[in-house]
């Protein structure tokens, strides 16, 4: 019979990320940065990527003061070329890229983070190419970019940071809602497509995040109250709370799963 100690054991063996390489985009703060952070200290190599190289460059550091493994590569993901450069910089300083967290989102790094307060139907076109070029093309292309040498290699972890928008639809993120269903799409295809290569494609999808992009809205109280109003468990989330459960999914732990969203949301929205 299996003893609690050898069970507890053999769980903490399957969460082990040694040898392997993780890639996160957008991992220059926030719920990016708590990632790379808890996959290097599950003994992962990270990647962390960011538009911005100093942000990149801090979370590196960080990481390897600690005892980890980190190198940082700033870069466009919305960018197909220089997707591709990252990638072999990744592959020459860290090894081929096992585990990808495509966590960059909202509207990229240099356009602003919330949308204007307007019907959709009173929206100009040009206004959407932001929130569906990084929150779902910009997913394809960092896919694309490391989906043959996990295929090749017979193994792989894709995990894709999606928002509840993209789950239940919020009226006033239209385009944003839309795009993030599609990137859940896309997963759930890559899922049953790489799949036989023994590569998993998951997505957690988040409710309300304690992240830089909304440091501003918190500083008025009754904005926060009324919005824990839709939150059983009393609170935000911290970007740890997303960054267990990505781990999780990018351990051996989690084989047999994929095609899933998964949501961290405390209780905002249930699925059935």
């Amino acid at each position: 019979m299996t003893t609690s100690l050898q069970a507890h054991q053999g769980l903490t063996e399957l969460l082990d990320l040694t040898g392997r390489v993780a890639l996160v985009t957008g991992s220059g703060q926030g719920i990016g940065a708590a990632t790379a952070q808890l996959l290097a200290a599950q003994g992962a190599a990270v990647a962390v990527n960011d538009y911005f190289a100093d942000r990149a460059g801090t979370v590196a550091a960080a990481i390897n003061a600690a005892g980890g493994q980190a190198h940082p590569v700033a870069a466009d993901i919305t960018d197909a070329a220089a997707l591709q450069a990252m990638v072999a910089d990744v592959e020459r300083q860290l090894g081929p890229v096992d585990i990808l967290v495509n966590n960059a989102g909202n509207a990229g790094a240099t356009t602003v983070a919330a949308p204007a307060a307007q019907p959709f139907w009173e929206s100009d076109p040009s206004e959407w190419a932001p929130w569906v070029a990084v929150n779902f093309t910009g997913v394809m292309l960092v896919t694309r970019a490391v989906l043959p040498g996990m295929v090749e290699r017979g193994h792989g972890r894709i995990i894709t940071v999606i928002s509840d928008a993209g789950r239940i639809g919020e009226p006033d993120l239209v385009v944003y809602s839309g795009a993030k269903a599609g990137a859940a799409g896309f997963m759930r295809a890559i899922a049953k497509a790489a799949g036989p290569h023994g590569v998993t494609a998951n997505c957690v999808a988040l409710g309300g995040i304690r992240t830089p992009a909304i440091e501003p809205l918190l500083a008025d109280q009754g904005f926060v109250k009324r919005v824990l109003r839709s939150y059983p468990v009393g609170r935000l989330g911290e970007p740890s709370d997303p960054a267990a459960l990505i781990a999780f999914l990018a351990s051996d732990a989690a084989s047999w799963i994929t095609a899933q969203t998964y949501p961290v949301n405390g209780g905002y929205s249930v699925t059935q």
